[in-house]
C-alpha cells in the first residue's frame, strides 16, 4: 500500500486565505508550510502592500501564528 499523494508538484500543501469581510474579496496563496515568517511575508506583500493595514486580523489561534513575528506585523 502506498501512501497517499498530497499537495501539488511543488510541495505545498497548504493554501493560506485572507477574506475582506466587507467586500469578500479573498486573496490566497499555497505554503509548503505553514510558517509565521510565510504568512507575514504573504501580509506585507499581498495583503498591506496592495490595500493598506487591515483594521483586525483574525485567526484561528494556532500556536505557529501566536508569536512575535506575527505580533509586530499587527
Amino acid at each position: 500500500m502506498s501512501e497517499p499523494k498530497w499537495g501539488a508538484d511543488n510541495g505545498h500543501m497548504f493554501i493560506l486565505v485572507a477574506i475582506d469581510y466587507f467586500t469578500k474579496w479573498i486573496e490566497a496563496i499555497t505554503l509548503a508550510s505553514v510558517i509565521a515568517k510565510a504568512v507575514a511575508r504573504f501580509l506585507r506583500s499581498d495583503v498591506i502592500a496592495r490595500y493598506g493595514v487591515p483594521a483586525t486580523i483574525i485567526t484561528d489561534n494556532a500556536k505557529n501564528l501566536n508569536n512575535k513575528i506575527i505580533d509586530e506585523l499587527c
